[in-house]
């Protein structure tokens, strides 16, 4: 017998909850082990880079962690969302200025699927976190795969 809708729902929100933790506690141990890397592709504009680099590194892991822990989760969502909007920048001076990262390729063919996903990450934060349901609201609501019929 098949699982009800909901449950799917909550299964996969769970699951989306625990790769988002993994991917941000592995990307808060790039920023403190390798700094110097994030440094190249940090804007010029950013003061005390090394130091935010630092401490960006340190909320990553912590916001991870509270990702998965209930009664922080929301916040941690709305944090890690708003963290990865911040970061954007980063990620399009590589790409414009061809900044060469290690184990990294130098490709459109990464930079713009690379760009194009930080959006699905902010959402992705958000939604694990349980603070948006787009788009799946009805299927919280309702139980069903759809809207409900009227």
């Amino acid at each position: 017998m098949a699982e009800p809708p909901v449950v799917r729902f909550v299964a996969i929100r769970a699951a989306m909850r625990w790769v988002l933790a993994a991917f941000f506690v592995a990307a808060g141990i790039a920023h403190l082990a390798v700094p110097d890397v994030l440094l190249t592709i940090t804007p010029a504009w950013v003061p005390f880079a090394p130091q935010v680099i630092f401490v960006t590194g340190l909320c990553e892991i912590a916001g991870a962690a509270a990702l998965v822990t209930r009664p922080l989760r929301p916040w941690a969502g709305m944090a890690l969302a708003l963290y990865a909007l911040c970061v954007w920048p980063a990620n399009i001076k590589q790409a414009l200025d061809s900044i060469v990262v290690p184990h990294i390729p130098d490709t459109w063919w990464y930079h713009g699927p690379r760009l194009a996903m930080q959006p699905v990450i902010i959402w992705a934060a958000l939604f694990s976190a349980g603070v948006i349901d787009w788009p799946f609201a009805a299927l919280r609501r309702h139980g069903t795969e759809g809207p409900p019929h009227t």
